[in-house]
């Protein structure tokens, strides 16, 4: 064993397994494992390196002290936390798994959350952005097909138009191809010249406000309607003590939003209809008996066709853009049943949107800044690379802090306005096609909080750990991120996939066991 510690550390150069091969063979292997157990599946997990002190809860006593030198690898792992499935799989899954807890929490009820929310009604709308010109896109207009995740249906001609002809620039108007689900040109335009690049990016960066207003419209639309049937304000007492009149029926949403192929927004929103209760206004009850699901549903319709937003003024655009929702707007109820939009169903949908970002569109990269986006921007490139030059194009600054003439279009410097600049946004979110927002959000009624679900899995952890008795103090400060070598991620990996699978069959097994109980009962 001596012999295996003199052994020269394997380097990059030396490959993947042996470096996994020289971990193993070392005497506090499995101690290494138990080590990185709290980060073993991550992609780029956190180096941290500083004291770790053990403290009594009760009266604040130290009880022991430990510094990271001691530990193995002479660091903490701490995992990173990215919720994009692309950049580490692991994490995205956690996070995921919490996205589907506070989506359906939102509709069954659980975790703080009352039950008597499934009685409330809800629906399921999604929300798509207005066509910017024409795009190839893959429609079946009728399914014989017994499963949609399977499906092999023959799809229509893309655009097929006789009498098409070309456009203004010399390209065909019409395609006859009939699209495979994974092929490239879906989600590119007929013809790059004649695409409203601009108007997208501006529509995309825009949309979080487009949203703010619709559902604003939403309730105005219910509160009128209660005051058409007769059913009164009610009346509350605000926290300052102060007694106000609130409209009886409010509108609670879960909001995910997803990248099309063609590089635009959409999102899928769950709104559910609320009471109040005058005697606790923060309480989850019924709304009043004279409002429907139907009602609604026919507010969310009344919205999306009259809600239009006008951006600010720019030097490219001095009346701004319209920004609207297009004609796409699709509402429908959610059961609990096993119809085909149920709880379940739903909170699986939109947990795994939660996870993804640009990458349906092809391009993924981090934050663009003046010396990367030369990379990626290109105003006579692709699609992608239109869009992102019409983000930095029209995030440029307008007013410079040493000169009052408007920066050039083509500059790609990264100089701040001397004035607020309403799109320069654009720039900063250029990497996401001009959308700055989350992609998943909800009201504060709705459900559950990602930081309530995170508080009680470390306290569970503490507790199968035994160490609920005491609470961890770190000193702690940024080294690195990225295991060590490749074969320490190969090694750490597969233990943490080891680890989720003997968790997966527990579960199942649990599950059969209680089907059964209930069957022999």
């Amino acid at each position: 064993m001596s012999a295996l510690l003199t052994l020269h550390r394997p380097g990059l150069a030396d490959g993947r397994k042996a470096q996994a091969l020289h971990r193993a063979a070392t005497p506090d292997f499995f101690g290494w494992l138990e080590h990185t157990r709290a980060a073993a599946g991550c992609t780029r997990p956190i180096r941290l390196t500083g004291t770790l002190t053990a403290v009594e809860p009760g009266t604040g006593r130290v009880l022991g002290k430990r510094h990271t030198d001691e530990l193995p690898d002479r660091t903490l792992y701490k995992a990173c936390g990215n919720r994009r499935a692309a950049q580490c799989p692991d994490c995205a899954w956690v996070y995921a798994g919490d996205a589907f807890q506070v989506v359906r929490c939102g509709l069954i009820g659980g975790k703080t959350v009352p039950t008597t929310v499934a009685r409330h009604p809800v629906v399921f709308a999604t929300f798509t952005a207005p066509s910017f010109g024409p795009v190839h896109h893959r429609h079946i207009p009728r399914h014989t097909c017994a499963d949609r995740r399977r499906c092999d249906c023959r799809p229509a001609p893309c655009h097929a138009r006789r009498t098409a002809g070309t456009c203004p620039h010399g390209q065909p108007a019409a395609c006859f191809a009939r699209h495979d689900a994974d092929d490239p040109q879906l989600g590119r335009p007929l013809c790059l010249d004649c695409y409203d690049h601009d108007h997208q990016v501006v529509w995309n960066a825009f949309s979080g406000e487009l949203w703010r207003r619709t559902k604003q419209a939403i309730e105005r639309h219910l509160t009128a309607l209660c005051r058409r049937r007769g059913i009164a304000h009610v009346q509350v007492v605000t926290d300052s003590g102060r007694v106000r009149r609130v409209p009886p029926v409010r509108v609670s949403h879960g909001k995910v939003a997803e990248m099309q192929r063609r590089g635009a927004v959409h999102f899928h929103v769950l709104l559910r209809l609320d009471g109040v209760d005058p005697l606790d206004r923060h309480a989850l009850v019924p709304p009043p008996a004279g409002i429907t699901a139907d009602d609604l549903d026919a507010a969310v319709h009344a919205a999306a066709r009259q809600i239009t937003v006008t951006t600010p003024p720019h030097l490219d655009r001095p009346h701004g853009w319209p920004i609207a929702w297009g004609e796409q707007v699709d509402v429908r109820r959610i059961g609990t049943s096993d119809g085909d939009v149920t709880d379940g169903k739903v909170a699986a949908y939109l947990a795994k949107y939660a996870t993804k970002s640009t990458e349906a569109t092809g391009h993924c990269s981090t934050r663009l800044t003046p010396d990367t986006v030369d990379a990626y921007a290109d105003p006579e490139g692709d699609h992608l690379a239109r869009l992102i030059d019409a983000c930095w194009r029209l995030g440029r600054p307008t007013h410079h802090h040493t000169s009052r003439t408007a920066a050039q279009p083509g500059d790609r410097q990264g100089d701040l306005d001397s004035k607020p600049n309403p799109y320069a946004g654009l720039r900063r979110w250029a990497h996401m096609l001009g959308y700055g927002g989350h992609f998943l959000t909800k009201a504060r009624r709705y459900s559950v909080t990602f930081g309530l679900l995170r508080d009680t899995r470390a306290t569970y952890r503490r507790t199968a750990d035994d160490t609920a008795d005491t609470i961890t103090v770190g000193a702690l400060a940024f080294v690195g991120s990225g295991w060590l070598t490749n074969g320490d991620a190969l090694l750490a990996n597969t233990a943490a996939a080891q680890h989720r699978e003997r968790q997966r069959v527990g579960r199942e097994e649990l599950a059969h066991e209680a089907w059964l109980t209930g069957a022999a009962a």
